[in-house]
């Protein structure tokens, strides 16, 4: 389809009109030399040539440019003429550039074919160009400058149609280009911001004030439990709080009259022991207390307040009133989702592209948002059943999107470049197994066919047929590409 769009069938002249060619030529080469107002000669261009090629005159000279089949191939074929006759042209003479929309710019060399000169070079399509020749014709010391335009496969719109048709633009350029591998994964807890509460201490249930689903600061008040377990932890507290205190006046009054010399040193020692031994027992009596996150000082000496150990939610909750808990019954579990796990398989042959502190991105058939984070763990050890490595990415997740149990896919980036020309993905179309992109002309887009190389979600490398700063359709392409197919519609017909 996309070579019928570009083709256009070239009408050689039939022999009544290069006869009324060479005829015009004739009479025009016959003409005096018209001079402009600075005293050159001028030159004339645009006139069909005796080939039927685009004819450039100076005064009795003229320069024939065609592009046409030779042999299936096409090629670009040079005519001379001096005083409305052929002459031969050194091939040596002729310096030609074809300049192409999409920035390329190609040198033609030519060879001697009968009175003409071909190219070498094959001239691809699409034959939307311009061809600038500078020809020395014999005897002339100067060269002659003639020009040819060709604008088949054009897909002609106006700014208006483009704008109501959405079709947006972009330029062609260096662009950052990483290639990625992607693997199944799902959302978990953050491990190291979840905590399974549990009472510590064996108790009945006095009353809950944490419900499911709750958002809970450090500190917090959860539940309360009656424990008689505790209660015995506090009285041996305050009977040890008691005896420090009455050993602390012994202490201080034996001390006094060793001083004063009333009493003896073995006594005051005696005293001092005893303080001592009272002081260690009211400090152990404060550890086990604090073992199981209880205070000392408390109204009910059986009371266990349950307390939130940070912020975070309470995802899941095992406790009813009046309900007998053991001291490692998990009551309550709270994760901190403002970051989640997204946790991935890495399959044997994969390990050596992954590693820990790349760059990942992360989305769900759920929603259209993505999260980026790195890779913060990878497993050394491959499971028994899968013979797969574990790996996760820890992520951000300020708006508790990503909730645990989310099936996600995980990009993860195992090599970054820079690619001298990048163009967007969504802007690259395949015609008859050929990769194109529409660039920008004068009046409408051309397709234009390239050659890809590396490619990612974000970005693809052209390789060939594309240069810097070629201005490129990227949304709504699609309204060119139906253009296309029926301009090669109405050519098959």
């Amino acid at each position: 389809m996309l070579k019928k769009a570009y083709s256009s069938t070239v009408k050689r002249l039939s022999g009544a009109t290069a006869i009324t060619s060479l005829a015009l030529f004739l009479s025009v080469s016959t003409l005096h030399a018209a001079e402009d107002e600075h005293g050159h000669e001028a030159q004339e261009s645009g006139t069909a040539g005796p080939n039927g090629g685009a004819l450039t005159l100076r005064d009795q000279l003229g320069v024939e440019l065609l592009l046409s089949e030779d042999k299936g191939e096409p090629r670009l074929k040079i005519w001379g003429y001096d005083g409305g006759k052929a002459v031969a042209v050194d091939a040596s003479e002729a310096k030609v550039q074809v300049r192409r929309p999409n920035g390329e710019i190609e040198a033609l060399t030519f060879r001697k074919e009968g009175a003409a000169l071909v190219s070498v070079q094959t001239v691809g399509e699409p034959h939307y160009l311009e061809v600038d020749a500078e020809v020395k014709l014999p005897g002339q010391s100067e060269a002659m400058h003639a020009s040819l335009e060709k604008d088949e496969g054009k897909i002609a719109l106006s700014a208006v149609q483009v704008q109501t048709a959405g079709i947006k633009l972009a330029t062609a350029g260096p662009a950052p280009l990483a290639t990625s591998a992607q693997f199944p994964g799902e959302i978990k807890f953050n491990a190291d911001r979840t905590a399974h509460v549990v009472p510590r201490m064996a108790g009945i249930v006095e009353s809950v004030s944490a419900d499911l689903g709750q958002q809970v600061k450090k500190g917090e008040l959860l539940a309360v439990i009656s424990s008689a377990s505790l209660s015995e932890l506090r009285s041996e507290w305050l009977a040890a709080t008691k005896r420090r205190d009455l050993a602390a006046q012994t202490h201080a009054r034996e001390q006094r009259l060793w001083r004063e010399k009333v009493s003896a040193e073995q006594d005051y020692q005696v005293a001092r022991a005893a303080f001592q031994e009272a002081e260690i027992a009211v400090q152990n009596a404060v550890q086990k207390l604090r073992a199981v996150a209880a205070a000392p000082r408390s109204t009910e000496l059986a009371s266990l307040e349950i307390r939130a150990p940070f912020d975070g939610m309470v995802v899941e909750k095992h406790i009813a009133l009046g309900e007998a808990l053991a001291a490692d019954a998990s009551i309550f579990t709270i994760s901190d989702l403002r970051t989640v796990w997204a946790e991935f398989l890495i399959a044997p042959k994969d390990l050596q592209a992954v590693r820990v502190g790349e760059d990942a991105i992360v989305s769900s058939t759920a929603f259209s948002e993505t999260a980026q984070g790195q890779v913060s763990y990878i497993g050394s050890l491959l499971g028994q059943q899968t013979r797969t490595a574990t790996a996760r990415v820890t992520l951000d997740n300020p708006g508790a999107a990503w909730r645990p149990g989310l099936f996600v896919t995980v990009q993860v980036v195992t090599d970054s470049s820079e690619v001298a020309v990048g163009v967007d993905p969504d802007a690259v179309h395949t015609i008859d197994g050929q990769n194109i992109v529409f660039i920008e002309v004068p009046g409408g887009f051309l397709p234009q066919p390239i050659t890809i190389g590396k490619s990612s979600n974000a970005m693809v490398e052209v390789t060939r047929g594309l240069k810097v700063g070629v201005r490129y359709a990227v949304e709504n392409a699609f309204v060119l590409k139906s253009e296309l197919g029926k301009a090669s519609a109405d050519h098959a017909h």
